[in-house]
């Protein structure tokens, strides 16, 4: 064994040692890692960043962005909703969410579907008051399992056929067909899901995240809505209105002219004009803004028209001018381009309209603020801004068509393999700035770097990892362990290798070594080739036990909070599952 592949192993021991036990973070780990490498020559630095530029990296980034687009616009939110409007319950989001990404994703590109799901993922999590951990892994499995009934759903299936197409050891081969990975990776659906399900949930973290830990995020506002003069509402009783069991509000009181109805019955009936006090968290407000059908927030008016706007949440400081003043003394609007929406008063139940209330040091006020918010804020010192809750940017009808028209044409012009997935992306990104649909400072803040480093490094390890030989060494290693066991103990060694290689290199790299292994194995044992081929695919497409894996994995491990242990603790069970159904199908089939 030469120094190099030496290194290599002790590079690959410490990564694993470093990334389980949180010794230090992920990126900085890689880069010690490769700094190693690179210092010991086992790398040379054109190796080094060759990951920086790898086209699938810019494709990660720009799905990304892509994404973070559709959470900012809101135009995913009207689909989402009616999917998911009738769950009760985090586990039947889960459930839904899971039923809706896996199907897709044998069809299309599972990178882009998780990088559009995820903001949502995220605001169900904040509804269903759950930890977005326990959402984010059972996303990105959902779809590695529905990428992996197809030959089109992964890109490592359609790896696999090319080298069938092209390899030499066995002339003659025939492509595989669109559902040749059916007969496993549908099963494996089914039983991926109820695991996810059931045993997945209890495995999966249940990590708040800053947000969710501070107290004065959960407080109680105090909402303002009134019916309008066409209102569908008017003459419906409380009860028939649907306004006695809302997530996250509750109606408390009823102004009518000079009468005020106070702990109000189910039976009463709403009148044109009638002032409906709410009590409720920022969330349930947010969303309150977006979805009222028949009420109207008295103070937004006309300004709830404008393209861009977003509901902040701001605390009234202990010099302000603005204490003694009424809400509509203030004027927010004029001096803020903003209006106030809600307010909440620690210790004190507040009553009547909402433009009445005096200000106090310490209340905490909802504002729906517009575009020149933010410059007309900053310098003053009469507030503290402590969070943004909900942004809404409103597009025009052709924007909304340019948007996601050109996403799905983009999606699937790549999927049969008219256009690059890179070239799509890039003249669609383009186009959104253009026509103004997004702002280039926006895509800015919105890379994550830390991601881009951990991509681009593994790559480098991957590189390291098959120039000094170390995972041909290691696949050989474990083969000889299985061959006494028969075929059905050869195909879970080739399995289990090719799992592994893909876990901590890349699936693609895991392919090109074992591929080969597993093709003259079979002329060797004279067996039908087809299992070798298709064990090969699913060990490498089915990747669930680390985040550097699969490229949907390492898309959630930042949002989700993920440790590196938590991959290997959920995702392992379901691998050593995948493997055994993998092989037991296979045997059937073929053998």
């Amino acid at each position: 064994m030469t120094f190099q592949a030496i290194t290599v192993i002790i590079v690959l021991i410490f990564l694993i040692i470093s990334l389980y036990t949180e010794i230090t973070g992920p990126t900085l780990t890689f880069i010690i890692a490769v700094i190693i490498l690179g210092m010991t020559h086992v790398l040379e630095p054109s190796e080094i960043l060759d990951g920086f530029s790898n086209e699938q990296i810019a494709i990660i980034i720009m799905l990304l962005l892509l994404g973070d687009i559709y959470r900012r616009t809101s135009v995913l939110d009207i689909f989402f909703d009616r999917i998911f409007k009738n769950s009760k319950t985090i586990k039947n989001f889960t459930a839904r969410m899971m039923l809706i990404v896996a199907p897709m994703s044998a069809f299309l590109n599972n990178t882009p579907l998780v990088a559009l799901m995820m903001p949502y993922v995220h605001t169900g999590a904040q509804k269903y008051k759950a930890s977005v951990s326990k959402l984010m892994i059972p996303l990105s499995f959902a779809a590695i399992l529905g990428g992996c009934t197809t030959l089109i759903g992964t890109s490592t299936n359609l790896i696999v056929n090319g080298l069938v197409t092209d390899q030499k050891i066995i002339p003659n081969l025939p492509a595989l067909n669109i559902f040749d990975f059916t007969a496993v990776g549908l099963p494996m659906l089914v039983i991926g899901i109820i695991y996810l399900l059931t045993v997945g949930q209890k495995l999966l973290p249940d990590y708040k995240n800053i947000i969710d830990n501070i107290p004065e995020l959960s407080r109680k506002y105090i909402v303002e809505g009134r019916i309008k003069s066409n209102s569908p509402l008017i003459g419906k009783t409380i009860a028939e209105a649907g306004l006695r069991n809302l997530e996250g509000l509750f109606l408390f009181e009823i102004l009518r002219e000079n009468i005020r109805i106070t702990a109000v019955p189910n039976d009463t009936i709403l009148l044109e004009e009638d002032i409906l006090l709410f009590t409720g968290n920022t969330q349930a407000i947010a969303d309150f803004m977006k979805s009222r059908d028949g009420i109207e927030i008295p103070s937004v008016g006309m300004f709830s028209r404008k393209k861009n706007t977003e509901v902040l949440e701001i605390v009234i400081s202990h010099n302000s001018s603005l204490n003694g003043k009424t809400i509509k003394e203030v004027n927010f609007r004029a001096k803020f381009d903003a209006v106030a929406i809600a307010v909440h008063r620690n210790g004190e139940t507040l009553t009547g309209k909402l433009g009445s209330v005096e200000l106090k040091a310490g209340d905490a006020v909802l504002l729906l603020a517009g575009t020149y918010f933010e410059d007309r804020y900053k310098d003053t010192s009469d507030f503290y801004l402590i969070s943004r809750v909900k942004e809404f940017r409103r597009l025009g009808v052709w924007k909304t068509t340019f948007l996601v028209g050109g996403t799905l044409a983009v999606i699937l012009l790549s999927a049969i393999g008219l256009i690059k997935l890179f070239n799509g992306l890039l003249v669609l990104l383009a186009g959104l700035v253009i026509f103004k649909i997004t702002r280039p400072k926006d895509l800015i803040k919105s890379v994550d770097y830390d991601l881009i480093l951990v991509i681009a490094l593994s790559l480098a390890l991957g590189t390291a990892m098959i120039k000094t030989g170390v995972a041909a060494m290691l696949a050989q290693g474990i083969l000889s362990i299985f061959k006494p066991l028969g075929i059905i103990g050869i195909l879970s060694g080739i399995y289990l290798i090719t799992a592994i290689l893909a876990a901590f290199i890349t699936n693609k790299a895991a392919v090109a070594v074992i591929f080969p292994v597993s093709l003259t194995l079979a002329l060797n044992l004279k067996a039908d080739v087809m299992p070798f081929i298709l064990v090969v695919a699913y060990a490498a497409a089915a990747n669930f036990m680390t985040p550097i894996g699969y490229q949907t994995n390492l898309m959630v491990y930042g949002p989700g909070g993920y440790k590196f242990k938590d991959f290997l603790k959920v995702g392992t069970p379901l691998t050593v599952i995948y493997m055994i159904v993998t092989v037991t199908i296979l045997s059937f089939m073929y053998l």
